[in-house]
């Protein structure tokens, strides 16, 4: 959902690992479909605390850092 004064956000270009993008369109779609939920998410968490009298910056840190704190399963050597 688009609302008035809502920052653009431009998925990116995909790239495999090795530095080319992704070519399967399917695969994009999945992408950006994920991350245009994850957004929504983090919009509707921020707004929340935001009206429950919290800290933006505070909101928007924890956000970040929850994202930092992100395991890749599928690391080698697991």
């Amino acid at each position: 959902m688009t609302r008035p004064g809502d920052k653009s956000f431009e998925a990116p270009v995909w790239l495999k690992p090795d530095g080319e993008p992704v070519s399967c369109y399917d695969k994009i779609k999945v992408l950006n479909e994920n991350l245009e939920e994850i957004r929504q998410m983090c919009q509707d968490a921020l707004e929340d605390g935001i009206l429950m009298e919290c800290d933006e910056g505070q909101l928007r840190d924890t956000l970040n850092r929850m994202v930092e704190s992100l395991e890749n399963p599928y690391t080698k050597g697991r």
